[in-house]
């Protein structure tokens, strides 16, 4: 049966997607976008040292910069 069909008979019971998920495809579950990103790793950029943010941020950024060309 095509989705098409499964939604005409009630049969699909999938959630549609919501917020931000809809507009982005990067926003999506283990996306990779960068606020739902940074949220994901709040836990591990606060436990680590002062130094080491600084890298990742750098990091981060230069993901960014390269990922819009």
């Amino acid at each position: 049966m095509s989705m098409d069909k499964a939604i005409i008979h009630g049969k699909e019971h999938r959630k549609q997607y919501r917020g931000a998920k809809t507009v982005n495809k990067a926003c999506h579950n283990h996306g990779g976008c960068p606020h739902c990103e940074s949220g994901r790793l709040h836990k591990y950029l606060r436990q680590m040292p002062a130094q080491d943010k600084e890298e990742v941020q750098d990091l981060m950024a230069f993901k960014e910069r390269y990922k819009e060309d």
